[in-house]
């Protein structure tokens, strides 16, 4: 492809920070590319085998090929600024808006697996199918994943990309079959060099393993194809195996190989697995009534004996005002309101962390009305029952917010793993026996 006929770069805007993407091709259906590390939109087009790969995508389908924030041609940020795993999700959907898409399927390889995931549980009206290709859903070391990384090997890997980004050498350690010839290892380097920065690579790469996104597998309802080399020598194979065992709609296919890059090495047997995939899936739109949402309690503390202090007029007059003020934080947080409970708020959210800046703002808000409340969160498969929710994890979130004490935000186990990298702290208020909820439950207290 040359420097004429390569496909025109566009810009996803999202409060003020710009995404690259191409558009590529037409068809039945729309799949958006997102390839991690690395990603330059405009050098891509520049390596033969990864141009060759891009063009039978687009000859599949209308090819929407992004970098995501920090990557290639998309806006930069510094390693103090690290963007939170909820400002990436949203990014999805910012170059989705603009590329006039509406239920793509997401061909999401590396880091860029678990956003997919995450925002194919969060909206799966919004998408066809996922294909994850060389990724996880956590790469720390856990008693379910042990064959993850330790901090110390994280570190130490971090510390090695960060010294080598720039030489070609990372791609050509993910990638054995890469030719040692003088032209490939200067477009690698130049291809390192052009995608990232080494300050960004070395702190999202420590951010990165704290990641952990399997408490929300069994959420995703989209047809899902995990593909995965079983040599990668970045991405052990058993990842993919733990990914489609619990997600329920997945099929794992395995593929002799090496390399970390589904362009290198032997491509075609990873564009066959794809063009199956999108032939078998069909966009037309389904009604899902279970999604993965954040809910979230409120409570005002000792309403009983304020209101029997108080009188009726005044009490009244109060519970308007503490309405007010939750009802604006929920907007501000771009929540959603279910109800009220008379004393206290039952709202739902995309993203654990806005709910948790929501309820942080509400126990500061409500001293100035001389009140307190006490607020709980957890993340989980709602069902929409028209504008009321109902499930398992309504009960939780009401549960937890209940153990909370005043001015205090408790969360599950799940919405702490969520928010990783998020500057979150958290208090560990030990293991707790919720009513009418099996097992014990591990409680952390927002700081």
């Amino acid at each position: 492809m040359t420097g004429v006929d390569r496909p025109a770069i566009q810009y996803a805007w999202r409060a003020g920070v710009s995404l690259a993407y191409q558009v590529v091709g037409a068809g039945p259906i729309d799949l958006v590319y997102l390839q991690g590390y690395l990603s330059n939109v405009e050098l891509n087009w520049e390596h033969p085998a990864l141009a060759r790969f891009l063009r039978e995508l687009s000859g599949l389908a209308r090819l929407i090929i992004a970098d995501r924030r920090g990557l290639g041609l998309s806006e930069r940020f510094t390693p103090a600024d690290t963007p939170p795993t909820e400002v990436l999700v949203d990014d999805v959907a910012a170059v989705l808006d603009a590329a006039n898409s509406t239920r793509p399927l997401i061909f999401a390889t590396g880091d860029c697996g678990w956003m997919a995931m995450l925002y194919a549980a969060t909206y799966p009206e919004r998408v066809s199918g996922l294909i994850l290709y060389g990724t996880a859903a956590t790469w720390k070391r856990t008693d379910e994943t042990p064959w993850g990384q330790t901090d110390e090997e994280v570190l130490r890997s971090a510390e090695w990309v960060r010294d080598q980004l720039g030489t070609g050498q990372w791609m050509r350690r993910a990638n054995p079959s890469i030719k040692a010839n003088d032209w490939d290892i200067a477009w690698g380097a130049r291809y390192e060099r052009l995608s990232l920065t080494p300050g960004a690579v070395y702190t999202e790469t420590i951010r990165f393993s704290q990641t952990d996104i399997r408490s929300i597998l069994a959420f995703i309802q989209v047809p899902t194809l995990v593909l995965h080399r079983t040599g990668d020598t970045e991405t052990e194979v058993a990842h993919a195996r733990h990914l489609a065992s619990k997600i329920r709609t997945a099929q794992l296919v395995e593929l002799p190989g090496q390399d970390h890059f589904p362009w290198i090495g032997n491509q075609d047997a990873v564009l066959e697995q794809v063009r199956r995939f999108v032939v078998s899936v069909h966009s037309d739109e389904m009604v899902f009534n279970r999604v993965l949402s954040t809910v979230l309690f409120t409570d005002i503390v000792d309403s009983t004996s304020a209101a029997a202090r108080l009188g009726d007029e005044n009490w009244t007059r109060l519970i308007e005002a503490h309405n007010t003020v939750i009802r604006s934080l929920i907007a501000r947080y771009q929540g959603k309101e279910i109800n009220t409970t008379g004393d206290g708020f039952v709202a739902i959210f995309d993203s654990p962390a806005r709910a948790i800046r929501c309820a942080t703002g509400a126990v500061d808000a409500v001293h100035v009305l001389g009140l307190q409340i006490r607020a709980g969160c957890h993340t989980g498969e709602i069902e929409l029952a028209g504008d009321d929710i109902r499930g398992v994890t309504v009960h939780a979130a009401g549960r937890i917010a209940a153990e909370a004490e005043p001015d205090e935000i408790l969360v599950s186990g799940t919405v702490k793993e969520l928010v990783a990298g998020s500057a979150f702290e958290f208090r560990d208020r030990a293991r707790r026996t919720l009513k009418g909820l099996p097992n014990e439950w591990a409680l952390y207290a927002v700081s």
